[in-house]
């Protein structure tokens, strides 16, 4: 993909780029909508990701390309307005650019921007989170800037919130930054905290791309946020991690059906963070897809972010030999389905899933086999 993105840049700008970076996509392991209540989560960077090539110029202007896009926007380094239509793809970038300042970080001012994907969109894969880090990358090497791993992170989240305009939390960006081939990455929300977790060898994940909507700026994922807050006022606490699963059955009378959902899916998906780390650790990866498929019943009945179309792949592949579990991946709404399987799972039964889901609601889903892959770095 270097050398893709090498040759890219040069056929697009006319030059070498000066700087090449990369940052992957991630599965959310277990932690389903806890980030932003500051309670933990696990998520696994993948072998899949964006790539970015930068290089300076000296006319003040940023001239961004994709190969998800195929058309150059040429912007005036002056103009920060948050961009509309098809050219809405380049807020991720500029978003970071954006947010830099905040972080007593420096901006590039001229420069010309490629970025390429191998990660499906709408497939809660993150494609945001990983465009953000790979670019924030590149434009602080274009200026000789080297802050650590976790400014990095924030960074991203900073753009993701204020600039592209979704409240999410630090998953996405914080197992971009820190993923680990072989490991899970831990985050406690509330330092942040980052850690890893060894993966065992027979582990192995499956993604199943439903193709359904997975718009998350279009108020869905901002609701969801809304309720988690007005739960937590109404329980008396800050957060909801600060609310424990009995102050949540007492307040159900004081709570709106809703509240009483959201809040009991989080507090309890945050034990479901920790007995599977405590699994993972025992590498019993049967107890661990328990917990996975426990907590995609939460989100489905309680935190309501699933659709038919997830519900039925996690059927599927429940009741199918060598699955240790499975759950919608990512913030919900459609999107993805994540299997974690035995090494004896193969594309056979993969295709025996799809041809289900195919003879159902008349479209296949794509399938992804992934493997874990490092963080963001500058290649």
């Amino acid at each position: 993909m270097k050398q893709k993105i090498a040759a890219l840049f040069n056929q697009v700008h006319g030059r070498a780029p000066a700087v090449i970076t990369r940052a992957p996509g991630r599965i959310e392991f277990i932690g389903n909508h806890t980030d932003y209540n500051g309670g933990t989560v696990l998520g696994a960077a993948i072998d899949r990701g964006v790539w970015v090539a930068v290089a300076p110029r000296t006319d003040g202007l940023r001239v961004f390309y994709s190969d998800m896009m195929g058309e150059k926007v040429t912007l005036a380094a002056s103009v920060t307005a948050k961009q509309t239509g098809e050219t809405s793809w380049i807020n991720y970038p500029l978003g970071v650019l954006a947010a830099l300042p905040a972080f007593q970080l420096k901006a590039p001012e001229g420069f010309d921007y490629v970025a390429i994907s191998d990660l499906p969109t709408g497939a809660g894969l993150s494609s945001s989170a990983a465009i953000e880090l790979a670019s924030g990358l590149a434009f602080l090497a274009l200026t000789g800037q080297q802050p650590d791993r976790e400014t990095l992170v924030k960074i991203g989240k900073h753009a993701e919130n204020n600039f592209v305009g979704v409240p999410c939390g630090i998953l996405d960006q914080g197992v971009s930054g820190f993923g680990q081939k072989a490991h899970l990455v831990f985050i406690d929300c509330r330092g942040p905290r980052f850690d890893t977790v060894p993966l065992p060898e027979s582990a192995s994940f499956w993604i199943f791309n439903t193709h359904t909507k997975h718009a998350l700026v279009d108020g869905l994922y901002a609701a969801r946020h809304r309720e988690c807050m007005e739960a937590a006022k109404a329980l008396g606490v800050s957060l909801l991690v600060e609310a424990t699963p009995e102050q949540v059955e007492a307040a159900k009378s004081r709570l709106s059906p809703d509240a009483f959902k959201r809040a009991k899916h989080v507090v309890d998906e945050i034990a479901r963070v920790a007995q599977a780390v405590a699994a993972l650790e025992k590498g019993d990866l049967d107890a661990v897809g328990h917990l996975l498929t426990a907590s995609h019943r939460s989100s489905q009945h309680l935190f309501e972010n699933s659709t038919p179309e997830l519900d039925f792949l996690v059927d599927q592949l429940s009741a199918t030999l060598n699955v240790h579990g499975a759950r919608l991946t990512g913030g919900g709404f459609g999107g993805a389905v994540m299997a974690l399987t035995s090494p004896a799972f193969g594309d056979a039964q993969a295709q025996a899933v799809a041809d289900a889901y195919a003879k159902k609601f008349g479209a296949r889903p794509d399938i992804l086999h992934m493997r874990t892959g490092d963080g963001a770095e500058q290649l």
